[in-house]
């Protein structure tokens, strides 16, 4: 298997697998390594990050399936974490790794044309860390979110609540640019005296609040 780029005649080859006749081998000695490199091995390992950094790019570049890969590379990874941790882990590598897959295939590449894994360890690390801080978020808001539809859902119309809820779908961030008349009649298919009306009814129960004023008024859920 071969990663290559270019035209017929001028290819560039970023990544060569080994043979097929091979692969049956290199997963053997990965998996030994990887049995002994946990906690409870001959040559364990005891800095989490660096195992399961390790790990992802040791299977990644045996590459054993024709596809999947980066899947299975992933799991491997949260599995060395969870094994060092004796639990599991609250995260999720693909989400991190997808927001920024160009940096990732560039880490992987030098990872893999190098025994110096410095540098990889250092960006798979910063990967693992950023999933992780991302899921609590997530699992905040989640919660606030409920909160807050805990105490406001009875005071909503059908067209009031689909509004909402996808003001919260983008998470935190929520709605690009705020809510407004506009975007409210493109999204419940409402008159524009309807969505003004609905909006102004939100906002004097305090469940959105203005982020300007004038004619292009926008607004956010107030969480408060």
């Amino acid at each position: 298997m071969q990663v290559v780029s270019g035209t017929v005649g001028r290819e560039v080859i970023h990544f060569e697998a080994p043979p097929s006749a091979q692969v049956r081998e290199e997963m053997q000695l990965f998996l030994e390594w990887f049995n002994n490199t946990k906690r409870e091995g001959t040559q364990h390992i005891p800095n989490l990050l660096i195992r399961a950094s390790i790990a992802h790019l040791y299977f990644e570049t045996i590459h054993p399936f024709e596809d999947g890969n980066g899947r299975m590379g992933r799991i491997i990874a949260e599995k060395a974490l969870a094994q060092g941790l004796k639990r599991p882990v609250l995260m999720s590598l693909s989400v991190a790794i997808e927001a920024d897959k160009k940096s990732y295939y560039e880490a992987l590449k030098q990872g893999q044309r190098t025994n110096d894994l410095t540098k990889w360890i250092h960006y798979f690390s910063e990967t693992i860390l950023k999933s992780q801080r991302e899921f609590i978020d997530t699992i905040n808001f989640t919660c606030k979110k409920a909160g807050f539809f805990d105490r406001h859902q009875s005071q909503l119309n059908d067209a009031q609540l689909k509004v909402i809820n996808r003001m919260l779908e983008e998470g935190e961030n929520e709605f690009v640019g705020g809510m407004n008349a506009k975007k409210y009649q493109s999204i419940t298919h409402v008159s524009k005296a309807i969505a003004t009306r609905h909006l102004q009814d939100l906002v004097a129960q305090g469940i959105l609040v203005s982020l300007n004023g004038g004619r292009t008024t926008n607004y956010r859920v107030n969480f408060e």
